[in-house]
């Protein structure tokens, strides 16, 4: 196990910086999940960890040691492909060995340690075949176990599930936390897929354009982002957002006015807000209520309802709101495209963000986080 450490590192091709100014600590035995859309700046990021990209400045240390100058093959990491990088025409056995091999290890000792990370992977069985005669999820297996037989200080994980169903997808984010579990070793794992980042990180690190949009646990990012991209791309369905005017503005706490004329004081940061300011008003859809149950009673046209069974999503239009409001909730719910829907806006549930997004900092204390 190793710590990594960046500091400002900063990686451009040409004239265009894809990575800007990045300062991370990462710990020993950590999970660290880079997220965030196409084009952010995650998987170079990644490679540059990996020294399969060089860093156009600032510093890299894996451990104690600077990295910026090491070659890949000794800064004690190992890299799970998104393509899974097997050899089509050697078995598992030595796909999994391979790295071994070319360093001339010693039979017994590669035997030894093929057979353990083939039994921790469920593999032991499967050992003779090639990567043809395997499922999706048995090749990914197989790509990480290569990295197992390594040994690293280190484990990187390129969107290794993207390739795969959505089901097998589930399976394989359960077996790679398990593993973590079991090995205690230092993962960093990259996905556009945040849900993928809620159910396995133990720390997130958002990019937005090259840059850290936020770090932090996944229950701090989903309760009290920092800006308003955070707020929309960490839960999934996103973030519902509506324009609001400022009646009124205390130190801990802010009255808001939306398009309909209700108004009601929600608990924020006040002392950076000015009575008569544009803001948006931010509300999940699972945190929306019954009218009785709100500060707010909004009224909306149904457009589309989602009927997942465990729980139905309906997609509202609402008055002077730009993009459908979605109203989720456990169960079923009786109502259909076409109806007028009335909910409720808990105060104490609401975030609110300036014009540049940044958000206004909440005063609610969430349980469990």
């Amino acid at each position: 196990m190793a710590s990594v450490t960046l500091r400002n590192v900063c990686k451009a091709y040409g004239d265009n910086l894809i990575s800007k100014n990045v300062d991370l600590d990462i710990a020993e035995g950590e999970f660290v999940v880079f997220v965030g859309p196409s084009g952010c700046g995650k998987s170079t990021l990644l490679r540059c960890i990996a020294g399969l990209e060089d860093i156009t400045s600032g510093d890299l240390y894996i451990g104690e040691e600077r990295m910026n100058e090491v070659p890949p093959s000794e800064r004690g990491v190992g890299m799970v492909f998104q393509s899974y990088a097997l050899y089509p025409h050697l078995n598992l056995f030595d796909n999994m060995s391979f790295g071994m091999k070319l360093a001339k290890a010693d039979k017994a000792e590669t035997k030894q340690r093929v057979d353990h990370a083939a039994d921790i992977l469920q593999l032991g069985h499967l050992l003779e075949r090639k990567p043809k005669a395997l499922s999706g999820g048995q090749r990914q297996r197989v790509a990480i176990g290569r990295t197992i037989v390594s040994q690293p200080n280190v484990f990187l994980l390129d969107e290794p599930l993207s390739n795969l169903d959505a089901a097998l997808r589930v399976q394989m984010r359960i077996e790679i936390a398990k593993l973590h579990k079991q090995l205690g070793c230092t993962m960093i794992y990259v996905t556009h897929d945040q849900i993928e980042a809620m159910t396995m990180a133990q720390k997130i690190v958002v990019l937005d354009g090259g840059y850290v949009s936020q770090v932090g646990k996944p229950l701090e990012l989903y309760h009290y982002p920092q800006n308003r991209f955070v707020a929309g791309f960490i839960g999934s369905p996103k973030m519902n957002f509506m324009s609001v005017f400022i009646e009124e503005a205390e130190d801990e706490r802010v009255m808001v006015q939306m398009a309909d004329g209700n108004a009601f004081w929600i608990p924020v940061d006040g002392t950076t807000v000015t009575k008569g300011d544009r803001m948006s008003l931010g509300i999940r859809p699972e945190h929306l209520v019954p009218c009785d149950e709100g500060e707010a009673c909004v009224e909306g046209k149904v457009q589309v309802v989602e009927k997942l069974g465990y729980e139905t999503q309906a997609y509202l239009h609402l008055e002077h709101v730009d993009a459908d409001f979605i109203y989720r909730r456990p169960d079923t719910l009786d109502v259909e495209a076409g109806d007028s829907f009335k909910f409720g806006i808990p105060a104490h549930r609401c975030h609110l963000f300036h014009s540049d997004g940044r958000a206004c900092r909440r005063l609610y204390k969430e349980p469990g986080v």
